[in-house]
């Protein structure tokens, strides 16, 4: 099988030009192609986001602001059915245990303290903070708003949500067309509509006051398609956590 080297000299602006006018469907390339002399600063734009390691000589982390340290909780090994995980599989906790956290938030002349404690369970936004590897263990450093709910259970129907989020069990998934036919899973579309579970405190203002929430537990609404974070629940539901404003309407 043929092989293209591909070398920073031999593509060079008088090169170019050669390529313009072509259709993406009339170039075709061969199955491998191998990168040669290639320097560091062809990467520049690549990267891969890994978790800063502590060195050992520091022995405490202390958050700043309203930041908080969080303990990662480990992912799971096996499935409910004892099968043991490759780690490509393994799904990446959202959870873990909060171990430090900074002095709060202020608001003009007044102080807001964490909404957190060290030592409670809680939930967090997939993507929020930045993770860390201290004494051996991962951790993720993140604000106090990226905390979704505290969890002191392992069901998810339980988390009491923070600030102004909202926990919802996603109505199900229709299991037919208007014209009678069956859909299989692959088919049926992701509900949009569920029930109000539980509701955070509600926002901050300007004065540090909390704003209760438009909506109340035992609501159905209607919420952004791609919005919050998704859960399953032990006893198979689906659930979701997002901020109200990403609820659109309430359902009567």
């Amino acid at each position: 099988m043929a092989t293209a080297q591909l070398t920073a000299s031999s593509i060079s602006s008088r090169n170019v030009s050669s390529f313009e006018g072509l259709r993406p469907s009339a170039v075709q390339f061969p199955s491998v192609v191998r990168i040669g002399t290639l320097t560091q600063r062809s990467f520049r734009g690549l990267f891969v986001k890994a978790a800063t390691v502590v060195a050992p000589k520091y022995t405490a982390i202390r958050p700043l602001g309203d930041r908080v340290l969080v303990k990662i909780k480990e992912a799971e090994e096996k499935t409910d059915g004892g099968i043991l995980l490759p780690s490509t599989a393994q799904t990446k906790p959202q959870g873990g245990e909060v171990v430090a956290v900074g002095e709060g938030k202020s608001f003009g002349k007044s102080k807001i303290e964490i909404s957190v404690q060290t030592g409670a369970q809680v939930v967090y936004s997939k993507y929020a903070g930045t993770e860390v590897e201290f004494n051996g263990a991962k951790h993720l450093i993140l604000k106090d708003d990226d905390i979704v709910g505290i969890l002191e259970t392992e069901e998810i129907k339980d988390l009491k949500p923070l600030n102004d989020r909202v926990l919802i069990q996603v109505a199900q998934a229709e299991d037919k067309t208007a014209g009678g036919l069956l859909l299989t899973e692959a088919t049926k579309e992701k509900p949009s509509i569920g029930t109000v579970i539980a509701v955070g405190p509600g926002p901050l203002d300007e004065e540090g006051n909390r704003k209760p929430l438009s909506v109340n537990p035992g609501n159905t609404v209607l919420y952004s398609k791609y919005a919050g974070n998704d859960f399953k629940g032990k006893d198979g539901s689906d659930y979701i956590a997002l901020r109200v404003s990403d609820i659109m309407a309430v359902l009567s």
